[in-house]
């Protein structure tokens, strides 16, 4: 188990969490209980830890050339609104932006448990993209390749 509780764990303790021992807690939790935290008031700071640490998590050499602009959209959030990130990889480097910025190669939009379930690697994507749980539009062949481009740690 986690040495915090994600329900009640301030902004600073989320973003301190190691990224293996967060996908094990995730791994370990039931769909109702993970659906229950991205309804509750931390989703938000769950979501920005999430994204934020996907610059130390990206491998230029799994991405080569290649260049993206990724718009990511994680609906159901309790005010009715969205979260949005921006992903852009470019020259080997990965960057990440609150919000939707320029133009996208790929857009992704899902409720946040199939994200949750997408970037720790529980959930099958080809199984969420046809059951409509996984939205893509644009590159669509990208979405298949991208998360091949970062480590998911594990212990």
């Amino acid at each position: 188990m986690p040495a915090i509780d994600f329900r009640t764990a301030t902004p600073d303790e989320l973003a301190a969490i190691d990224p293996a021992e967060f996908i094990e807690a995730v791994k370990a939790m039931s769909d109702r209980d993970l659906k229950e935290l991205m309804e509750g008031p931390n989703r938000g700071a769950i979501v920005e830890s999430i994204f934020t640490r996907m610059p130390q998590l990206f491998r230029p050499e799994r991405a080569g050339s290649t260049s993206a602009t990724t718009h990511w959209t994680l609906t159901g959030r309790p005010d009715g609104g969205s979260d949005d990130w921006t992903v852009r990889v470019a020259d080997g480097v990965c960057t990440v932006l609150r919000g939707h910025d320029g133009s996208s190669t790929l857009g992704l939009t899902m409720a946040p448990v199939d994200f949750i379930k997408l970037i720790t690697k529980t959930g099958n994507p080809v199984m969420m993209f046809m059951t409509g749980k996984l939205k893509a539009r644009g590159d669509v062949a990208l979405a298949a390749n991208l998360a091949g481009w970062f480590d998911v740690p594990s212990r």
